[in-house]
This record gives structure tokens, sequence and C-alpha cells, in this order.
């Protein structure tokens, strides 16, 4: 990885309000142009970050209303599964966390995949990912999928453009397999802003217990911005389909994002005991479906 360092550099020259800007990773100051856009970059919806004492009230009543749905899959034997993707940064981690804070470990289960080993790149494409699909009663959250190959594997060259090509078209047809099985299957695309990734970065880049966070590629990924982009867009155009569709959730506040990925799948689950007051309505500002929600 260090050659990609050595490539790429950690200053990057960026286009902001019609001038270009230097932003350094290694500079402890952060320039004040991040930010004063850090929230409202990628036309964010809104000037400021939810309250902190609403969130804590509302992620609490909506981790109440997830005890009791694993308590009713507990008893009905369902399967969930939830996909969580986005730009380094944007957040999938954190989301997960507060998703299963509450949950009993032994059938809610966080799965985050290292690189393939070599017996793995010999494998189907989807077959290491569904050795870890839930058992009856099970919830799992992939921090990061299958869908490597619809992003990161094609813009870093860690894939060919045939078998990009041949994941796009393969991933629909595996995922209605997933519903017709009878998993609740949910695809999350967490999305941020350039500002608002690079302030993580730098946060990360210096803080004594998340510097590990921060690696190489996400340094690439930096100067990738745009080929990212056009990765996302081609993946979700692709792969948003009736059965398996994509919930976008723009996520530069965490808070507001947290609070709609617990709302959305409290929402599209029956179980005995939902207080669909307490879960509350979706803020359309914030959740949609599709590449209609895709701002940047």
């Amino acid at each position: 990885m260090a050659s990609f360092a050595a490539e790429y550099g950690r200053v990057l020259e960026l286009p902001v309000d019609g001038e270009m800007r230097r932003f350094d990773i290694d500079d402890p100051d952060l320039p004040d142009w991040v930010d004063d856009n850090v929230l409202t970059s990628g036309d964010y919806p809104y000037d400021e970050r939810m309250d902190r004492d609403a969130y804590n009230d509302q992620l609490r009543a909506l981790q109440e209303q997830l005890v009791l749905l694993q308590s009713h899959i507990g008893q009905s034997g369902e399967r969930i599964i939830a996909v969580f993707e986005g730009r380094d940064a944007a957040g999938k981690g954190g989301t997960i966390s507060r998703f299963r804070q509450y949950l009993n470990p032994r059938n809610a289960r966080a799965v985050a995949l290292p690189k393939p080993s070599d017996r793995e790149r010999g494998q189907w494409y989807f077959q290491r990912y569904v050795d870890h699909f839930p058992t009856e009663s099970e919830i799992i959250a992939f921090d990061r999928s299958w869908y490597n190959r619809g992003g990161v594997e094609p813009v870093m060259g860690f894939c060919t453009p045939e078998q990009h090509t041949a994941f796009l078209g393969d991933a629909p047809n595996f995922e209605r397999i997933i519903v017709d099985e009878g998993i609740h299957f949910f695809k999350f695309w967490l999305n941020i802003g350039r500002e608002t990734q690079l302030k993580r970065f730098h946060d990360r880049r210096h803080s004594t217990l998340k510097h590990w966070k921060l690696s190489d590629i996400d340094i690439v990924g930096m100067h990738k911005w745009d080929d990212y982009t056009r990765a996302r867009n081609r993946m979700i155009a692709a792969t948003h389909t009736r059965h398996a569709p994509w919930t976008v959730v723009r996520f530069n506040d965490k808070r507001r994002g947290r609070i709609e990925v617990l709302r959305h799948i409290l929402t599209a689950i029956p179980f005995e005991g939902r207080d669909m007051a307490l879960i509350g309505e979706p803020d359309p500002r914030i959740v949609g479906e599709g590449l209609e929600m895709l701002d940047d």
C-alpha cells in the first residue's frame, strides 16, 4: 500500500465555490473552508445537526423497538440481512453499532470481511458472503458486501471490466434468490458530500483512537472521487430493483442518518408491540430510493 501514498500523496486540490483549494490530510489544523462546508456539502438539506438530546431520545425509542423486533423474529424464525454501503467514512460502522447496541449478539452479527484469500479468489464471487448468511431468527449486518465489486474493485483495478460488468448483471438475480428465500433484505447507501468525507478523514488522521481507520486506500479514494461517483451511479442504476431496492440515506449529519436507517427497518417488518407513533415518519429530505436521492 505504500506505493499508493507515494503516487497520490496526501495533499488535494479541490474545486470549492469556483476556485481550487488545497487540503493537506496531515495538517493538524482543519482549513476553515472544510469546516464551513462540511454539513451542507452535496446540497445537504439542513444547516445544523440534529439536536443531541432529541437524537438520544429518538435513538433510545427506536432501539427499544429493535429489541421487540428481535424478540419477534426469535419466535417466528424470520431472518434479516442489512447491507451497508457508501464511500469511505460515510458512517457504516457507527450505524451498525447503534443498530446492534442492545440486541442479543448471539443472534445479531456484524460481518466485515477482509480482502479475499487465495482460496476465496478461486470461488464463485458471491460464495464467501453466502457463508455468513443468517440461519433462523438471525440478523446479519454487512459492513460492505458483495458490492465491493460494484465500486471499490473496478475503481482501484482489483477486478477486470468484464468481471465488473458480469457482477452488475448477476447481482439482481442473486438478490432475487435471497428475497424468494423469505429473508428480509435491506440495501442502504449512506451518502456524504466531499467536504464531509475530508473532515472525517482529517479527524481520523489526528485521533489517537481512530487513526487506524485511515488507510492508504482511503487516501487514494480521495483523489478518485469522480471515479467512485461514476461507479456508484452505474451500480445503483443496474441493481436498484423492485425486489431489492437501494435505500439512499443522506449522511452528512450522522444523527439524522442513523435515525432514518433504524426507522426504515422497523417500518418494513410488522412485529408484536410495534409502535408507529414512536417510530415516526421518514424524512423525505434525508431518505429515499434510487438515483434521485444522489445529489453529488
